[in-house]
Parts: C-alpha cells; structure tokens; sequence
C-alpha cells in the first residue's frame, strides 16, 4: 500500500464519519420540525375558538358604542335647543327679574321688616326653613348664655 492509497482511505474515512455526524443532525432537525409542527396545530386548535370568541366581543363592543355614539348625539341636539329655549326666553327674564332696581327694592323690603320687628321687641326668624318639631328638645341653645343647658351624664358601673 503506498502512501497515495493510505490518503484515499484516510480522506474516505473522514467523508464517511463526516455524512454520518450530517445523517445524525439532519435526523434531529426533521425530528424538531415534526414537533414544532404538531404544536402548530395545536396551537391553531386553542386560538381558534379564542379568536371566535374575540372577534364577538369586538362586535359588541362596536355595537355599544355606536349606539352611546348615537345617544350622545341625540343628547347634544337637546342640549343644543335648550340652551336656545334658555337664551331666547331666560336672558330677557333674567334680566327684568334681577335687574338692579328689583334686587335694590327686595334688599330693602327684607331691611326694613326686620328693622320694624327688632324695634317692636319680637326676634328676628333668620331661618329659611323651620326647625322640625320632633328635634326641638335635641337642640343645645346657645343664645342664653347664662344657663347651662342640661347635661347628660353616664354612669359608670
């Protein structure tokens, strides 16, 4: 054997070593692309009711703004013609109603009724609205400051 034959069998050697490490990793590829595609399908499996699912709630989601969209709309037309109704009626009642003169004459008025009253003796009723009756004995008067008012103790057992 020369040396000639000793490289072919040497180059051989390593070319058959060589396809059988490509055989070997070719192999683990194709055995990776087949899981990769079984969990492909799988995959679309699961999704596809999700995006079914999506796809509805997107629709709705639609259908209800649309429908606030349409409402707001409507809301803003009425809105619209009642500052109209307001401007057209309330700018000329307004006007007459709290113009100075009016407010000048209601001050007066109101002056001069609790003017009268303080002369005459009797208290001037501040309040817009009357107490209630069922709370009257609940109040604390303040105005007398002579007396004390009733005190409630507790007793300690």
């Amino acid at each position: 054997m020369s040396a000639g034959d000793l490289v072919v069998i040497i180059a051989a050697f390593v070319l058959i070593c060589g396809f059988t490490a490509l055989i070997v990793v070719l192999l683990r590829v194709h055995d990776t692309l087949r899981d990769l595609r079984k969990d492909v399908v799988d995959l679309r499996a699961e999704t596809a009711p999700l995006l079914h699912e999506m796809r509805n709630t997107t629709d709705a989601a639609r259908l209800t703004v649309d429908e606030a969209r349409t409402d707001l709309e409507r809301f803003d037309k009425v809105l619209g013609s009642a500052e109209a109704i307001g401007d057209a009626v309330g700018g000329r009642v307004a006007r007459t109603a709290f113009s100075s003169p009016a407010i000048k004459a209601a001050g007066l008025a109101k002056g001069a009724s609790r003017a009268w009253s303080r002369l005459r003796g009797k208290p001037v009723e501040r309040a817009l609205i009357a107490p209630d009756p069922s709370t009257v004995g609940n109040v604390i008067d303040v105005r007398n400051r002579g007396e004390r008012a009733p005190e409630r103790r507790r007793r300690r057992a």
